[in-house]
């Protein structure tokens, strides 16, 4: 029997089984993860490893996030599901509702692992990070621009690309306006902080091009719609890598947000769910999955583990990671709402 046929995905629950040795049980190990390009490779880096090397079956499902579904496992006693990969919001609002287990970080091995600290938390454990940042055609703009730069169409002129959201945006409008990362949410924790961040998006909203993940900043900057752009770290290096663009990137100001590995409530798998996680934090197994979808691996000698061109492009390495700020998600829980609707009503005058 070959390793391929060993594994079977299951897609939105249509179950089958990953197992070297045993059938399809009606309660293997079940992961559920995003879907897409991240799981598949995931599947070569993680699982198909793991199954190899301890012979426990793994049955997959992919979920597209949302509080809801996590609420109704939980309240109806189901435990079908056993690891869920989870973006930091699902996480935060997750384990305070305690839809998650409590991690045994003394089982799962030590905390300190892992970079950024913040990817080991009381319900999570880090699988990968993405950043929100600046980038340019490197064909068409040489120098390297920061926040305050694309503010400045007196000095740069051209178009600008922002996400249509209020989340990054508001931040990066106070870092532009010379608010240090690390006092950017402090200061939109006050009125007068938000209306800074609005004054300072004025300046520059006759310019903006507002990009969705319908029509990716990708798009946007390739089509030559803007000299300058917001992006997600994993779209701009697969387009470098891929599609032969030569984008640059701006680290410093960066937003960056952790995705995580969370076990759900009840679990009677958590054993060797315990397992998995342990597996997925090896360095290689990471750098594994770094050098197929450009994420940033999230323990310790990882990116070391990367060729050279890859390993700048990580949002993990230290110098990438030095100056970026990580998304406040207690903020943006406390304070989403009331901020999306200013966010609406200013752009539609």
């Amino acid at each position: 029997m070959t390793s391929r046929m060993l594994l079977a995905t299951t897609l939105c629950g249509v179950s089958l089984c990953l197992s070297a040795v045993a059938p399809c049980l009606a309660r293997d190990l079940m992961v559920v993860g995003r879907g897409g390009s991240l799981q598949q490779a995931q599947e070569d880096a993680y699982f198909r490893p793991f199954t190899a090397a301890t012979k426990i079956p793994l049955s997959l499902r992919s979920w597209h996030g949302g509080l809801a579904p996590l609420r109704d496992k939980t309240e109806q006693g189901s435990a079908d599901w056993d690891l869920v990969q989870v973006n930091a919001a699902e996480l935060l609002v997750g384990c305070d509702e305690g839809l998650f287990d409590k991690l045994n970080w003394a089982a799962l091995g030590n905390r300190d692992k892992y970079v950024p600290p913040q990817a080991a938390t009381d319900c999570g454990a880090g699988t990968a990070l993405t950043n929100t940042v600046l980038v340019w055609d490197r064909d068409k703009f040489q120098t390297t621009p920061t926040w305050s730069d694309f503010w400045d169409v007196a000095r740069y002129p051209g178009k600008r690309g922002l996400r249509r959201d209020a989340r990054t945006n508001l931040e990066i409008a106070l870092m532009a306006d010379g608010v240090a990362p690390g006092e950017v949410y402090r200061v939109l924790r006050t009125d007068d902080g938000v209306d800074r961040a609005f004054r300072k998006l004025d300046q520059i909203k006759p310019y903006l091009v507002w990009w969705t993940p319908d029509a990716p900043a990708g798009q946007v900057l390739g089509a030559g719609e803007v000299l300058f752009s917001t992006a997600d770290s994993v779209s701009v290096a697969l387009a470098n890598r891929v599609a032969g663009r030569h984008y640059g990137v701006q680290w410093t100001g960066s937003l960056y947000t952790i995705r995580s590995w969370a076990m759900m409530k009840g679990t009677p798998n958590a054993a060797d769910a315990a397992k998995l996680l342990t597996s997925m934090a090896d360095p290689i197994r990471q750098a594994n999955l770094a050098s197929t979808v450009p994420v940033g691996p999230v323990v310790k000698g990882a990116n070391e583990l990367l060729p050279p061109d890859m390993a700048a492009a990580s949002p993990t390495l230290p110098a990438n990671l030095a100056n970026a700020l990580q998304v406040d998600e207690a903020f943006w829980r406390d304070n989403g709402d009331k901020l999306r609707q200013r966010f609406d009503t200013w752009l539609a005058h």
